[in-house]
């Protein structure tokens, strides 16, 4: 296996960048999971970091994946480790895997349309947390505005758990010329508010629509609230004054798998 000992290599220069700032056409994955779910998934790989304390064993098994997808390998140590991986404690596996852009089009495409618009959700970790919820129960795009943390930044893929790899994710995006491409396309346009909506469960998600989310403290933008088809609010204690926006993506979501599914069979 080639290995790598020094700070100053071309390649650990690469992986270095690439934590500071995504680059596009590549993303940085950090973890053995998401390394695998990303071989799963067929994702093309440009590199693959593996840190010599996994062990002969786990070295050989993921050199040999990485390979066989096309993927250059190399082998480094804790202190190499220490500077390409953009988390306090690495896990020992970094790579660099390429991506195509999502177009806003492909991302409103499959039908029957369940599809996420994130207005100003600026923490990625919530970011991570929305797609993965997207993935679990159905949604068929993601579409992620200026504002908003970058989904296929490292943290939220990390939030994300792979799940970013099977969900078409289109960003930087205006959020208005995003509702507006839905309506166009022939989507509901639903907004997220925290009162005064109708109730989430007496809403009809089974036709092709698209969620708007906004950041917990500004919410989704008032001139999208008003130009919405329909504002919708989760029933919750009179106390609670608001729920973390992930947390609300994934109790609309579920919802909306619930309605979508066929009788007999789970959401």
């Amino acid at each position: 296996m080639e290995r790598i000992a020094s700070r100053q290599n071309p390649l650990v220069k690469r992986f270095r960048e690439l934590a500071r700032r995504r680059a596009v056409g590549h993303l940085l994955l950090d973890s053995e999971h998401l390394l695998l779910e990303a071989l799963d998934s067929g994702v093309a790989l440009a590199a693959v970091a593996l840190a010599d304390s996994l062990g002969p064993a786990r070295l050989g098994d993921l050199d040999r994946r990485a390979r066989a997808a096309g993927a250059r390998t190399v082998v480094v140590n804790n202190g190499v480790l220490g500077a390409i991986s953009p988390v306090r404690t690495p896990s020992g596996v970094v790579a660099i895997a390429r991506h195509a852009a999502t177009s806003l089009e492909e991302a409103l495409a499959r039908p029957p349309q369940l599809v996420l618009m994130l207005g100003g959700i600026q923490d990625a970790g919530n970011v991570g947390a929305i797609v993965r919820a997207a993935d679990a129960f159905g949604a068929t795009g993601i579409v992620a505005a200026e504002a908003t943390a970058d989904p296929l930044g490292w943290k939220a893929l990390r939030g994300a758990m792979g799940s970013s790899f099977r969900v078409p994710i289109a960003i930087r995006q205006s959020l208005a010329d995003a509702v507006g491409a839905a309506r166009v396309a022939g989507l509901k346009i639903l907004a997220a508010v925290p009162r005064g909506g109708r109730w989430l469960h007496d809403c009809d998600l089974r036709a092709p629509i698209a969620l708007v989310l906004g950041a917990e403290g500004a919410g989704v933008p008032a001139a999208v609230t008003a130009g919405a088809d329909e504002q919708i609010t989760i029933a919750m204690r009179e106390r609670v004054e608001s729920l973390n926006v992930a947390v609300a993506a994934a109790v609309i979501l579920y919802e909306a798998a619930r309605q979508r599914a066929e009788p007999g069979t789970s959401p």
